[in-house]
């Protein structure tokens, strides 16, 4: 995966993510002193940790050999060394991609690094295992700390909708092109990364700096493997055809979770910061997203997040209360009416002239817009 500038530029708050990192820090200081070195392979920089004063470091889960894993313990160096068969990496540095979760996907989705995660995290959550739950914690915890990163300086709206919206479908092609709208409009579009709506919001962000025709190319082609039942491996295969022609696609984040184990990641996220715990998840998702969120038609799930945002839109807990546009009259005030509580709770606070209602997902950007300025 492609380090983002904010890695690059990244050495004043004393954190090593790569081994260019790694090498830049040790010539340019000649200390490694007080520096956190994440999940950097060092079996090739033995002779490099020998000479370098190592004092007050951490390092967490680097690969090294035993003598120099013994030299920067005696310089008074913290190591936390690799937790052997485990199927993720509980101290990464850097957000997933696409292709290290689906890596083996030719084998069948099950062999996934992803899949091998959730059977791990099934297992251990039945045992009640406190140092599982450890390594869960410090790996979400560095999820957090990458997406941190990434995102800094950046606009992030987030677009939350059901995982049951079917490729194929005039929902999902809406979804998508409102998805190629904000990214085209200098916004980092940020969804729940799953199946269905958050899906087509990433494929449109991926399709963002190809010409319009090439988004009608990729729903045709996804059509073919409409949901991710009763096949993961076909949903997923599909996915990774269009990402094969049009390679290099618009960036974007997806959201998921482990906890939904039965509902896979989708592969147009160009980063994906997957979390075990969905409270963790759900939170983040919402905070990041600083300017605003549009809410298309969903259920439960979708509901709570409508409510997870308005919450702090309603005691202006992280300050100015963000857009929130929901998207179709009829969902949001007959099969599910969530709107007028929404409408009720805003009125006479601040947050009432940052929320919308419209029919047509083409409507959203212009709403957004809208409660922005």
């Amino acid at each position: 995966m492609q380090t983002s500038p904010a890695h690059a530029a990244h050495h004043d708050d004393h954190e090593i993510e790569t081994l260019e990192e790694f090498d830049a820090v040790v010539q340019a200081r000649g200390t490694l002193c007080g520096f956190r070195v994440q999940s950097v392979d060092l079996t090739d920089r033995t002779r490099e940790l020998l000479a370098t004063d190592t004092t007050g470091a951490v390092f967490l889960g680097c690969p090294m050999r035993e003598n120099a894993a013994g030299k920067i313990r005696a310089d008074g160096a913290l190591v936390f060394p690799p937790v052997p068969d485990l199927p993720f990496d509980p101290y990464r540095g850097l957000l997933y991609s696409p292709d290290e979760l689906f890596d083996g996907l030719e084998k069948g989705y099950e062999q996934t690094p992803d899949a091998l995660a959730y059977a791990w995290f099934q297992r251990t959550k039945a045992d009640g295992d406190i140092y599982a739950s450890m390594l869960r914690s410090v790996h979400d915890d560095a999820i957090s700390d990458a997406l941190d990163e990434l995102l800094r300086g950046t606009r992030v709206v987030g677009v939350m909708g059901g995982h049951a919206m079917a490729r194929g479908t005039r929902e999902y092609a809406g979804a998508a092109r409102l998805g190629r709208e904000l990214t085209r409009a200098g916004l980092t579009v940020a969804t729940g990364g799953g199946p269905g709506a958050m899906e087509a919001a990433n494929l449109g962000a991926h399709a963002a700096p190809f010409e319009d025709s090439m988004l009608d190319e990729a729903c045709e082609l996804l059509a073919t493997a409409p949901s991710f039942t009763p096949s993961i491996t076909d949903w997923a295969r599909a996915a990774f055809e269009v990402r094969t022609r049009w390679p290099r696609g618009g960036r974007s984040v997806g959201i998921p979770t482990w906890f939904y184990g039965h509902e896979p990641p989708n592969a147009f996220a160009s980063h994906i910061a997957k979390y075990f715990a969905n409270a963790t998840r759900e939170d983040g998702l919402l905070a990041r997203s600083n300017a605003g969120v549009v809410f298309l038609p969903g259920a439960a799930g979708t509901v709570q997040e409508i409510f997870d945002n308005a919450t702090p839109n309603y005691y202006e807990s992280r300050g100015e209360p963000t857009p929130m546009v929901l998207v179709n009259r009829a969902h949001w005030t007959e099969r599910l009416p969530t709107w007028p509580l929404l409408k009720a709770l805003a009125r006479e606070r601040s947050m009432e002239a940052r929320i919308a209602l419209v029919d047509r997902i083409e409507d959203a950007p212009e709403a957004l817009k809208r409660l922005t300025s």
